[in-house]
């Protein structure tokens, strides 16, 4: 049987990650050895989230290469994003450190799809989500170029779900919302960033409530306890 076309825009399956080279001052403890988790693998409610914004001049593949060259620079103010060494392509895996005074975390993702108009990266063990997110660029329909986060996700473990119903699901949509603006910014646009949300399934899967032995903010704050 031959390869699809896009076999190359594919990254190969792992039973885990292996953390090449980091950017100084990255933390892998919480990514190293970890297996990979999408939602099927999570604990809380499945949601679906998009958000959306038009930036009016320049091409999909133009908005994407600026995107994937420079993601940490339009990174949420308290968070870190330390690219891959060989930049945002299948396999690469990006530490992120985040949050502030004992909530920070330290945690990970690996590139499983990249192309010239899109990418995805799947989440490890003790991450918040175990989630597929997917970073995109499209013409409409009226030919406007819009560009896309689009989040099939669950919180990993019990902790992670009531932080999610309380504060952190409020604090992902700014997230995402400030990244959307300050891409849209840097090619001169001020269009508002739209986002909708839905309940995909309300079940939560209990099998998998194991997952708080990985949960990273655990992990990072007993870290810092030790250290400290």
């Amino acid at each position: 049987m031959s390869e699809p076309r896009d076999a190359e825009n594919w990254a190969k399956p792992i039973d885990e990650f292996k953390v090449g080279e980091v950017a100084e001052g990255a933390v892998t403890g919480n990514v190293e050895g970890r297996k990979p988790t999408g939602p099927l693998q999570g604990f809380g409610q499945l949601w679906q989230k998009t958000y959306e914004v038009s930036i009016p001049g320049p091409t999909p593949e133009k908005v994407i290469a600026t995107w994937k060259e420079h993601f940490g620079d339009f990174w949420y103010p308290s968070n870190k994003f330390y690219a891959p060494a060989g930049g945002i392509a299948p396999g690469e895996i990006a530490i992120i450190g985040g949050g502030v005074g004992p909530a920070k975390i330290s945690t990970g993702v690996r590139v499983i799809y990249a192309d010239e108009r899109s990418w995805s990266y799947m989440t490890p063990e003790g991450h918040p989500w175990a989630a597929i997110i997917t970073f995109s660029a499209y013409e409409d329909d009226d030919g406007m170029m819009v560009t896309r986060i689009h989040l099939l996700v669950r919180a990993n473990d019990p902790l992670y779900e009531a932080s999610f119903r309380i504060y952190t699901s409020r604090l992902e949509d700014k997230i995402w919302k400030h990244t959307l603006t300050e891409l849209s910014g840097h090619f001169g646009s001020n269009e508002p960033v739209s986002m909708t949300a839905s309940l995909v399934d309300k079940r939560r899967q209990w099998s998998q409530f194991g997952n708080l032995w990985k949960n990273s903010a655990v992990r990072t704050l007993l870290r810092q306890e030790r250290r400290g």
